[in-house]
C-alpha cells in the first residue's frame, strides 16, 4: 500500500499519453518509409523489418525493453520502472493498434508526409521526441537505452549522453548495412537530432529563464531598483575581490530574457563597474516565495 502512494494519477495519465504520441510519431512518419528511431525503439524497428511479419514492432519494443527496464529496477527505483513499463506497453500497444486495428494504411507511405524522406524525417522525430521528453518530465522512460546508459557509462569512463550517441551511431552504421544502403540511416539521424532537441524543449522549457549575477559595491542602490522595476526575488552574498582586496557583494537574480537588457541599463547606471554573468536556467521552483522575501528585503524607504 505504502507503494502505491508513490504514484501520482496525473504522471499516470500523461505517461499513457507519452506512449500514445510516441506511436504515431514513429508509426505515422518512420515505419512507413523504413526511417529508424534512436535506442531501443530504433533496434526493434529494424529488427521487425528483417524478421516474418508475425513478429511486429509491438513484439520486440515489450521483448527488449521490459528485461532492461526489471534489469534496473535496484539502480532506478520501483517507481521509474514501473512508470516506464506502463509507457513502454502504452507504446506498443498504440503502434500495434495504428499498424494493424485502425483503418490507417501505414504499409507503404505516410499518411501525412507521403514518400517525403525529409518531412517524415522531421515530423517523426519532433513527435517522439514530445512524447519521450514527456515520459522523462514525469518520471519514467520511452526507451531502455538510458538504463543502460545510466548503469553502464560510468563503470567505462564516458558520459551518459556520449553512451546513447554510441549506442545510436552502432545503430544506424548496421541498418546501413543491413539494408544496403545509407540513404535511410542518414535520416534517421536528421529524426534523433529532431527528437533530441524536442525532449530538452518538453524536459527545460521552450523559452528559459536567465540568471544574473551580479558583483558590485552598490548593493542596496541595485537591489532596491531591480526590485522595484521587475518585482522578482534577489538573493544578496557577501563577496571579496581576489587582486583588489575590497569587499564587495554578488546579487543573484533571476529574470526571462526580455529583461535582460533593461537588467544590464540599471545595473551599469548605478554602477558603471559592476561585474554581470548571464546563464541560462531550466527551472525555477519557490519563485512567489522568494519574490515575496525580495520585495520585504529592498523595499523603498
Amino acid at each position: 500500500m505504502k507503494y502505491l502512494k508513490k504514484f501520482k494519477f496525473k504522471n499516470i495519465l500523461l505517461l499513457i499519453l507519452a506512449g500514445i504520441i510516441n506511436a504515431v510519431g514513429v508509426t505515422i512518419f518512420l515505419s512507413p518509409v523504413k526511417l529508424y528511431d534512436s535506442g531501443i525503439s530504433g533496434t526493434s524497428m529494424l529488427l521487425s523489418q528483417v524478421t516474418p511479419d508475425y513478429l511486429p514492432l509491438s513484439i520486440f519494443l515489450i521483448l527488449l525493453n521490459i528485461p532492461i527496464f526489471l534489469f534496473g529496477l535496484k539502480k532506478q527505483g520501483i517507481e521509474f520502472t514501473v512508470y516506464s513499463l506502463l509507457t513502454v506497453s502504452v507504446y506498443a500497444l498504440s503502434a500495434w493498434l495504428i499498424t494493424d486495428v485502425l483503418p490507417i494504411d501505414v504499409s507503404i507511405v505516410s499518411p501525412l508526409a507521403g514518400r517525403d524522406l525529409f518531412l517524415c524525417a522531421l515530423f517523426g522525430g519532433l513527435i517522439s521526441g514530445i512524447g519521450s521528453g514527456l515520459a522523462i518530465r514525469y518520471g519514467g522512460a520511452m526507451d531502455g537505452i538510458e538504463v543502460l546508459a545510466v548503469i553502464f557509462a560510468k563503470k567505462i569512463g564516458i558520459t551518459v549522453g556520449t553512451f546513447v550517441m554510441i549506442y545510436n551511431v552502432i545503430l544506424y552504421i548496421i541498418c546501413g548495412i543491413v539494408i544496403k544502403s545509407w540513404i535511410l540511416p542518414l535520416y534517421s539521424i536528421v529524426t534523433y537530432a529532431a527528437a533530441l532537441k524536442t525532449i530538452d524543449f518538453i524536459i527545460e522549457g521552450f523559452d528559459r529563464s536567465k540568471s544574473a549575477m551580479i558583483i558590485t559595491t552598490k548593493d542596496k542602490e541595485i537591489c532596491e531598483k531591480l526590485s522595484k522595476t521587475f518585482e522578482n526575488g534577489i538573493t544578496v552574498l557577501n563577496a571579496k575581490g581576489y587582486y583588489s582586496d575590497s569587499d564587495k557583494t554578488m546579487i543573484y537574480f533571476v529574470i526571462n530574457r526580455f529583461q535582460v537588457g533593461k537588467m544590464r541599463e540599471i545595473v551599469h547606471s548605478i554602477d558603471k563597474d559592476a561585474y554581470i554573468s548571464i546563464t541560462e536556467v531550466a527551472d525555477v521552483f519557490g519563485a512567489k516565495q522568494a519574490k515575496s522575501e525580495g520585495n520585504k528585503e529592498y523595499k523603498p524607504q
